[in-house]
């Protein structure tokens, strides 16, 4: 799931768009680019999000797996452009 997009399910972030940066056994660890750093991620139980398929950046999403630093404005940039596709396309 590393590199996907999630909404929050539960919570106070309820419906708020994450990037998922990190993974173990029961949690995930989110990141906004803006609040939740990339170096300071949310961490969130598995069964509190929804991933997202489309909407995820490859180069991003291989920079994780390899253990790369990603910057916060990257992240940033990847949920702004879906979340612009997905008003384009409930309009």
């Amino acid at each position: 799931m590393i590199g996907m997009l999630a909404f929050s399910k539960a919570g106070h972030d309820k419906q708020t768009v994450y990037m998922i940066i990190k993974e173990d056994a029961e949690y995930v660890y989110l990141s906004d680019g803006r609040l939740k750093t990339v170096e300071h991620p949310k961490k969130k139980n598995k069964k509190h999000i929804q991933p997202i398929k489309q909407g995820m950046d490859e180069a991003i999403t291989e920079k994780l797996k390899q253990e790369i630093p990603v910057r916060n404005e990257d992240v940033k940039k990847v949920i702004k452009d879906f979340i612009r596709k997905k008003e384009a396309s409930d309009v």
